[in-house]
């Protein structure tokens, strides 16, 4: 017996198309925030909110926004400290089908006034206390129509009210833009990410299914939620649990709050570790609830990690990352810190579910096994382009992968090894020496508690190995010793020619070591800043 073929009709065709449509951020936002009630959703020092409140609080700013102009495709900044309506504010953002940018708190008004004009932004959202900075900031940009001035203490603008309504989706889909985030600026003018809702619906997804995160999370985000420690709120608010917020990294207090909440996962830095290691005694401390500390944004010496796992716990798991692929890249999980091997503890680990990588050459052609190439990645995180650069935007996204940067080879087993950023690279001699090397082995020596590793023009080989080292607290760096340290480790072309011994090293605002701070004095004529 024979069927009838009937033919697709156009709107059927449309019909389909909107139903396989992927989710957006506003469908989680609403997922989250009505699945769960009573339950503690964030807690900020004595200010602690219900799922609830939070709900009615983003449902308020939603009419907030709305009544300042804010729809599909508008532009939303904000500058605040860490508090509850740092996300409130982003999330009102998403479900109008606006686009967030976040403001570094420790830039300047110039900085500030550089991004909001590049991010056409028409509100800018403030605590308080900054009212004056963001008046200096709306006065310069043409296109910000509104300031936003919310109470120190957290709440709705000052004399505003609201209707509480149930919360919709709005009116995105995921190809729309969602996080415009600029980065930091290290190799310099800041450069706008557009990543659409599809980027950070995958990077929820990829941070529940292989970030080895708590069945009931209790996160605390000492990071500003404006930024990346923002990207595992919404992970944490789907499967019920709470977010505690903290003002910045305070080793004691770090670990006060740790024993007092309860806390079982925690986003960290090696430089956030370092100084827990060395100004405070965590083995003393009650750290039982930690499930995980997730370290990223840069390498950590395999050394001090193996010290951390001893003295904290075996609760460590490494993300690698970036802003343009919404920190989706690979994860070095838990289980696998499980060696003896400090060569083993320097990987990344493997690519994390739903990413493909590739290590290819300058001409995009796959390296051998072993052999050190740059990471390139294709996932459904990977960023839209850079804003208003269109040359940078081709140059990363060639071929249809996104070119880190980011130098690696892989082992026959499968697991990476970030070897370093290109641009830090130094060529001495005519020797490729990569950077992340060197400290790694001076951060093996135990009078070395951290250390950043620059080249500086020579005329003799192009450019010098320069080391800068924090020593150890008790500890006095012999300078003699560390080279000599270093030529027996890695061998003479690695050895520092100078060591420069410091106090501290120059961070940028996110944490990660300050090398174009370092490089300024040595690479100020412009003739000769290149490697």
């Amino acid at each position: 017996m024979s069927h009838p073929v009937h033919e697709h009709s156009a709107s059927a065709s449309a019909t389909a198309a909107t139903a396989s449509s992927g989710v957006t951020l506003g469908d989680l936002i609403v997922q989250a925030l009505t699945r769960h009630s009573s339950s503690e959703a964030f807690v900020a020092g004595d200010r602690r909110l219900t799922y609830v409140q939070v709900r009615d609080l983003v449902s308020q700013y939603v009419a907030a926004l709305a009544q300042r102009g804010v729809g599909l495709g508008a532009g939303v900044t904000m500058l605040s400290p860490n508090m509850p309506e740092s996300w409130i504010v982003q999330a009102a953002t998403y479900l109008l089908g606006a686009r967030f940018t976040g403001l570094q708190a420790l830039a300047s008004v110039e900085d500030h006034i550089v991004v909001c004009e590049d991010a056409e932004a028409t509100v800018l959202v403030v605590t308080a206390p900054l009212e004056e900075h963001g008046r200096q900031v709306l006065a310069e940009v043409g296109s910000l129509r509104h300031l936003m001035v919310i109470p120190a203490a957290g709440g709705l603008p000052e004399g505003e009210s609201y209707a509480v309504r149930p919360l919709v989706p709005g009116p995105a889909t995921e190809t729309d833009l969602a996080w415009l985030q600029y980065t930091g600026g290290t190799t310099g003018r800041p450069k706008g990410v557009m990543q659409p809702h599809r980027s950070m619906v995958q990077m929820v997804c990829a941070h529940m299914a292989d970030f080895e995160q708590p069945h009931l999370p209790r996160y605390l985000a000492p990071a500003p939620l404006t930024h990346a420690a923002g990207l595992g709120v919404l992970p944490t608010l789907l499967r019920g649990g709470t977010v505690v917020i903290e003002q910045g990294f305070d080793p004691g207090r770090f670990l006060d709050i740790i024993e007092a909440e309860r806390i079982n996962c925690v986003t960290g830095i090696p430089t956030m570790i370092y100084t827990l290691l060395d100004e405070e005694r965590p083995e003393t401390r009650d750290l039982s609830s930690l499930e995980v500390i997730w370290y990223a944004t840069g390498p950590m010496s395999p050394v001090r990690l193996a010290e951390a796992r001893e003295r904290i716990g075996p609760v460590f798991s490494q993300i690698y990352g970036q802003t343009e692929s919404t920190g989706i890249g690979t994860v070095l999980p838990k289980a696998a810190h499980e060696t003896a091997s400090l060569e083993r503890l320097a990987s990344c680990g493997r690519p994390v579910v739903g990413n493909r990588v590739r290590l290819i050459d300058e001409d995009g052609h796959d390296v051998p096994v072993g052999e050190v190439g740059e990471i390139a990645m294709r996932n459904r995180g990977v960023m839209l382009g850079y804003r208003n650069l269109p040359e940078e935007t081709e140059a990363a996204l060639k071929g249809g992968w996104l070119h880190t940067g980011d130098l690696a080879r892989q082992d026959d087993e499968g697991p990476l090894y970030i070897i370093d950023r290109k641009k830090d690279m130094i060529i001495s001699g005519g020797f490729n020496i990569y950077a992340s090397e060197v400290e790694a082995a001076l951060a093996g020596h135990p009078s070395v508690g951290s250390a950043a590793v620059i080249g500086v023009p020579d005329d003799r080989w192009g450019e010098i190995v320069t080391a800068f080292v924090v020593a150890r607290p008790g500890q006095d760096v012999d300078v003699l010793a560390l080279q000599s340290f270093v030529k027996q480790v890695k061998g003479s072309m690695y050895s520092p020619k100078k060591v420069v011994v410091v106090d501290s090293l120059p961070q940028t605002p996110v944490g990660k070591v300050d090398k174009k701070a370092l490089r300024a004095p040595y690479w100020s004529d412009p003739a000769r800043k290149v490697n």
